[in-house]
């Protein structure tokens, strides 16, 4: 067996990464072959990647990359089995090195990002090998690319959710400070769709059950402590608010004013606020997963519509992603 010098351990630690003793067994193993050594430690890669196969990868980072002009932009999650790993700065680094790839390479999902090169082997194999080395599963887990007018980034503290925004800001100045509150919002609020046209009726019909079920048992908690019951809803989305349905709803309004001895000269005043609240209280799915129909939590007086149509004429949301770890 030939000698292995610490200046060949200690070069083959630079050039890939790995640990001192795993580096001095490769070398050992390969009889001080340097290209025997990085295939040894590559199936010692593979052999962890296999082991840790089905493990759960829920701890990580989210980064993204925009280009110069903030019109194009990829937000992406690499996850890892630990939060202490997730703040290694090596780890750290390859999740920055991987989003910018998939920027400069327009690649659109994250198996098209796993067949690009990097450091001359697929960026799979670059897990596989990281893997191997951190003893972790190691994963890009989503990857989206957004492009638009202009688009506004955001990473929540911790790095554990980040959001990607396109919007046109109508022309007004000020419109990246504010959409990057937009950005926020959806951060902290989780929205899934843009709006709640995106909804299917027998989704929405699966929710209205679930959600009027749901508050029925709060409402008997709530009996017990002695709270106040929260209102138990018709409906769940405005999807289901037909022409029809508000309707009634307006009758059903006019009705109680009029057993309420109120003269119907002052009901114009009454009727719209209350109309408000028939919606508010039978929009709750929409509340919950729809951005647009949110209450802004900038200013919790408006929907996030209002608070954009407020911005500026012409101001939209087109587009947005959301990712979050754990």
């Amino acid at each position: 067996m030939s000698t292995i010098s610490a200046s060949d351990v200690a070069e083959l630690r630079k050039q890939t990464g790995a640990g001192l003793m795993d580096c001095k067994k490769a070398l050992q193993e390969s009889n001080g072959d340097y290209e025997g050594a990085l295939d040894y430690l590559r199936k010692k890669g593979q052999k962890v990647a296999e082991k840790r196969a089905d493990k759960s990868a829920t701890e990580g980072c989210v980064v993204t990359a925009l280009n110069a002009d903030k019109t194009i932009g990829v937000v992406l999650a690499l996850c890892c089995e630990t939060d202490f790993v997730a703040k290694n700065e090596g780890f750290i680094s390859l999740s920055k090195q991987l989003v910018q790839m998939a920027l400069d390479s327009k690649v659109e999902t994250a198996e098209q990002l796993g067949a690009l090169t990097i450091d001359g082997m697929t960026v799979n194999e670059k897990l596989v090998e990281q893997t191997g080395k951190i003893g972790e599963k190691i994963v890009v887990s989503e990857l989206y690319r957004v492009s638009g007018d202009k688009l506004s980034s955001y990473i929540h503290a911790g790095s554990k959710i980040g959001v990607l925004l396109s919007f046109k800001d109508g022309g007004k100045a000020g419109g990246d400070e504010f959409f990057r509150g937009v950005a926020m919002h959806i951060a902290a609020m989780k929205p899934s769709i843009l709006n709640y046209t995106e909804f299917n009726a027998e989704y929405v019909a699966k929710e209205t059950e679930s959600m009027i079920g749901q508050i029925k048992i709060e409402n008997e908690d709530r009996a017990r402590l002695g709270k106040a019951l929260k209102t138990v809803p018709q409906y769940v989305s405005r999807l289901q608010l037909t022409p029809e349905v508000m309707k009634a709803a307006e009758d059903a309004i006019k009705a109680e004013l009029q057993a309420e001895g109120k003269p119907e000269k002052i009901w114009d005043k009454i009727v719209p606020g209350k109309l408000e609240r028939f919606v508010a209280d039978n929009t709750l799915l929409d509340q919950e997963k729809c951005l647009l129909n949110q209450f802004y939590v900038l200013d919790e007086t408006k929907t996030v519509d209002a608070a954009v149509k407020a911005f500026a004429d012409g101001a939209q949301i087109v587009e947005f992603k959301r990712i979050a770890i754990g």
